[in-house]
């Protein structure tokens, strides 16, 4: 058996390296170094073969890494004017499988804006083929997908356009949420201070004279910031919704946003400059210590702290000590009742004249203060000088004002004849 394998080495392929050899169905398998068998020796060319394809395939990974890093440098850089394509019922023919709905509730002085512009709600909501419903009597809105729906974000955008609303955005702010660059954050501030006072001066501090603070956070940031209630609603680009975020919080943390709003005018100089953009601005933009200027409040009554002394203090005089300082500790007992009773009837009497005293001050009259008669008063008597005044009205009848003085003319003829006729009549 050995020699016909032998003889015959292509009736059947043996392995190389020594492995088993094929047997039949249902036999084990056979070795051919236990058999005695000798592998048959590969030629060169296949060795070298072997070695070159190896190289290959571990240059192809070298060059796949390099090729990956690459990639992700360019996918970390976003070119400039890029804007994502829209979402078209192309990339969504079939529809959405199931309906999804949400509902928002609204404060009762909301009801009568909400009412008169729920029209132009339905209208851009229609456009996505979002059904939207208002209930008066419950006080809330609602949004739905429909069998129409192509867009799954759709009805996440419709949510929070009835958020915005209840929370006292005007309608053509809220709307541009529906856009695909724009998105919205509600910072609710109630709970961040305790006391109410502080949180209203807090919150008026975000806002500003007459809105001069917020009007430049939104300039900065290119944001729609609402202050309502106990909430902040803010509409706008993402990167400029972190920053609202930031300023609205630190302001509840007695951190005053003008100090956030100068740190945004600082970065917003440095974004233009193409070079610094890779590079850190820590050293540009200014670092505020915060500084506690509220004094402790001193008490009214300032109680002093007497010296340590470590002796005790001293020990009171008893009732024996006392009447054995006065004396009165040697007398009789008669005697001490008597004195006792002396005193007794000395303080009940001034007890009885303050008494008397409190009870005769209700009729005591009061003091009338003296009737002084308002005479009227004599006019004083002025020397006046009718001639002065006599030439003064003379002055004033030839005189107009504004017009030049009068020149006395002798009186024409027919001045006189109608003297003459009012004379006669």
């Amino acid at each position: 058996m050995r020699l016909k394998v032998l003889q015959n080495p292509c009736s059947h392929s043996l392995p190389v390296d020594g492995g088993n050899a094929p047997t039949r169905d249902g036999e084990p398998p056979i070795n051919s170094r236990r058999m005695g068998m000798t592998s048959f020796p590969q030629p060169n060319m296949a060795s070298s073969d072997a070695s070159d394809g190896v190289k290959e395939a571990l240059e192809g990974k070298k060059l796949k890494k390099t090729k990956h890093i690459v990639d992700e440098s360019e996918l970390l850089s976003v070119p400039d004017g890029w804007v994502e394509p829209a979402f078209t019922r192309d990339d969504n023919p079939r529809g959405l499988l199931e309906e999804s709905s949400f509902a928002t509730l609204f404060p009762k002085y909301r009801e009568a804006y909400l009412k008169e512009c729920w029209p132009l709600v339905e209208r851009a909501l229609g456009e996505g083929h979002i059904k939207a419903s208002l209930d008066l009597i419950e006080g809330s809105m609602t949004v739905c997908t429909t069998r129409k729906t192509f867009d799954p974000y759709a009805i996440v955008r419709a949510r929070d356009l009835i958020k915005l609303l209840a929370r006292s955005v005007p309608f053509e702010q809220a709307v541009r949420i529906l856009q695909d660059d724009v998105a919205c954050d509600i910072i609710k501030v109630g709970t961040l201070v305790r006391n109410r006072e502080r949180f209203v001066k807090r919150r008026q501090r975000l806002i500003g004279p007459k809105g001069s603070t917020l009007k430049a956070l939104e300039l900065l940031t290119n944001c729609y910031v609402m202050v309502q209630g106990n909430t902040v609603s803010a509409l706008g680009p993402y990167n400029g919704l972190k920053e609202v975020r930031k300023v609205v919080m630190d302001t509840m943390k007695n951190i005053h946003p003008i100090y956030n709003i100068k740190m945004l005018m600082i970065k917003r100089e440095l974004s233009k400059d193409p070079e610094l953009r890779t590079q850190s601005w820590e050293r540009f933009l200014p670092t505020f210590r915060h500084k506690n200027l509220n004094k402790r409040k001193e008490p009214k009554k300032k109680s002093v702290k007497k010296e340590y002394t470590p002796f005790p203090p001293a020990q009171p005089e008893s009732q024996i000590d006392k009447e054995l300082a006065t004396g009165e500790f040697f007398l009789r007992e008669h005697v001490k009742k008597r004195k006792k009773m002396e005193m007794i009837k000395v303080k009940q009497a001034e007890a009885l004249t303050k008494k008397k005293e409190e009870r005769n001050k209700a009729f005591i009259p009061p003091k009338e203060k003296p009737f002084q008669s308002k005479t009227p008063k004599a006019p004083t008597e002025s020397k006046l000088d009718i001639q002065a005044i006599k030439d003064k009205v003379k002055k004033a009848k030839t005189k107009k004002l504004g017009a030049p003085p009068v020149n006395q003319t002798p009186p024409t003829s027919s001045t006189n004849k109608k003297k003459k006729s009012k004379n006669k009549g």
